[in-house]
């Protein structure tokens, strides 16, 4: 927490204890403003709250992004950082974690033996794995593996590290927008906004500062999204040579 949300913290608790002494002396008027030293988007409509957070989502360069996504049935759990020249994070999805990075066009996967195996469809699922399936996959394992911007595994994986892709995909609530009252997320005051009364997603929008989303519960049970260290950069560094497999222009795997 910073200093100032400290500040605005003892400030408020202390507003609270004058209101409680003052009421209980027989006093009225005495009300906190849930908006008071905030941004000021609580007091819009809830489609403008949404159209503010996308704005402010789209105004800059990086973010963090962690938590669940369930789509095909699938749920990817995701820890992405995130910037317009690329990503990097780990991403777990049926028991298996893999690294991936992106720097522009080049787009590396690092990952264990077992997730290539898995991802070969030879093992984990009743397949019948090879020794050259094993082999390969033994080779794959704790290296950074360039995927070939052919290979159909390249649009699956790159739409992990791409910022306006996902944002754009996952900054939406279904039906019809209505707010769902003042909250807090990590110590900092929110607005949160909701589609169909909740059961389209809600969504947690920063009182201070930018209005920029905090905390995504998408709709239908398909994940939960944190968002954090908006328009904090980051560095995106190239593996070494002797840590990277090229496999030329399609995986093994695919």
């Amino acid at each position: 927490m910073t200093a100032i949300t400290q500040g605005r913290t003892r400030k408020a608790a202390l507003l609270s204890a004058m209101c409680a002494l003052v009421v209980g002396l027989g006093a009225t008027g005495c009300s906190e403003d849930p908006d008071a030293g905030t941004n000021g988007v609580g007091k819009l409509p809830a489609k403008e709250i949404q159209t503010k957070a996308r704005t402010a989502a789209g105004g800059v360069d990086a973010v963090r992004l962690s938590g669940s996504v369930v789509t095909s049935g699938k749920t990817y759990t995701l820890d992405m950082r995130l910037k317009a020249g690329g990503g990097t994070g780990s991403v777990t999805a049926e028991g298996a974690t893999f690294h991936v990075l992106r720097i522009g066009e080049e787009l590396y996967l690092k990952a264990d033996a077992a997730f290539w195996n898995h991802e070969d469809g030879k093992s984990g699922d009743g397949g019948s794995g090879t020794d050259s399936d094993t082999a390969a996959a033994e080779k794959l394992q704790g290296k950074y593996v360039k995927v070939p911007t052919g290979d159909p595994s390249y649009k699956k994986f790159s739409g992990f590290t791409d910022k306006d892709l996902l944002l754009d995909g996952l900054l939406e609530l279904h039906g019809s927008l209505g707010t769902d009252g003042h909250h807090e997320q990590s110590g900092v005051r929110t607005i949160r906004i909701a589609g169909d009364g909740g059961s389209g997603g809600t969504l947690d929008v920063s009182l201070e500062g930018k209005p920029y989303p905090l905390r995504l519960e998408r709709g239908g049970g398909a994940g939960t999204l944190s968002f954090s260290a908006w328009g904090q950069d980051f560095a995106l560094k190239k593996p070494a040579k002797d840590d990277t497999v090229d496999y030329g222009k399609q995986l093994p795997t695919s």
